[in-house]
């Protein structure tokens, strides 16, 4: 599809799961050689959390843990907790509007290992809190060896959630992320090496962390705030500012509004001549 999903009235993003099986279904026209996985990855499924669980086993399934195996536990991390699917859903709208490069959704739903791994960590994080702690650890392996992106299954995670390529991601077990956050590749939110316990930071609604960015310690960063690309942060960050820099200092506050959803990486040219 060479065009971007067209916006419906008011601005509205179009409906997901609707979409997705048009798309599917024009993709499988035009590539006949895909048709068959469109058929059995979407267009095969009465709703999005079935297709996604049959993508998640197809692409995580292995010789220790089978695809239907792997299929059986998102089902019923979904069917107990359907609120899994409606977050899944804010993450793919997340892609289409953040990512220019996205022309809808069957692409990052298909191709995208940012949006893969991370459906995999959610339901990681479900079998988690079932008690099932060493198959959420097997599945964030598994995560880690096909997507290159290591998120702990403990790591609490909110929704429309954007990670970027994924490639080099590591997000520790006490980490937490707040709705809207977006993510590029090589971000890592991890410990100093000399804590026990909630280590890990706690990163605000809205919050852009540019490539390489480097979170660490038990630090909060404010809603709506901006890490640069390559930046190494160690304190906290205070909302709508930008940190930017080895160690990271200040850079305008307020920064732009909403930096996670305009993906504006840009900086201004004064930098304060403290460090954070």
């Amino acid at each position: 599809m060479s065009q971007r999903l067209e916006v419906i009235e008011f601005g509205a993003p179009p409906p997901v799961w609707p979409s997705l099986r048009m798309e599917a279904e024009r993709a499988a026209k035009a590539e006949p050689a895909l048709a068959s996985l469109l058929n059995a990855v979407v267009l095969s499924h009465e709703d999005l959390g079935a297709a996604l669980s049959y993508q998640l086993a197809r692409k995580l399934g292995d010789q220790e843990l089978r695809a239907m195996s792997l299929r059986e536990l998102a089902d019923a991390a979904y069917r107990n907790q359907p609120e899994l699917v409606d977050t899944a859903e804010a993450d793919l709208r997340a892609v289409f509007e953040r990512d220019p490069a996205c022309k809808g959704y069957v692409q990052p739903f298909l191709f995208f290992k940012g949006f893969q791994a991370l459906q995999t960590q959610r339901v990681a994080h479900w079998l988690w809190h079932q008690g099932r702690e060493t198959i959420a650890l097997y599945l964030q392996s598994r995560m880690s060896e096909v997507f290159q992106v290591d998120i702990h299954p403990a790591t609490k995670i909110g929704s429309g959630v954007f990670i970027d390529h994924g490639t080099g991601i590591v997000i520790g077990e006490t980490a937490v992320i707040g709705d809207d956050v977006s993510l590029l590749q090589g971000v890592t939110l991890g410990g100093t090496g000399a804590e026990q316990g909630d280590r890990h930071p706690k990163i605000g609604k809205g919050v852009l962390l540019g490539a390489g960015a480097k979170v660490l310690g038990n630090i909060v960063i404010g809603d709506y705030a901006k890490i640069a690309s390559g930046s190494v942060v160690l304190k906290p960050v205070p909302p709508g500012c930008t940190a930017a820099g080895v160690p990271a200092r200040l850079v305008n506050c307020p920064t732009c509004e909403e930096p996670a959803r305009s993906m504006d990486h840009t900086l201004a040219e004064a930098v304060y001549d403290y460090v954070i």
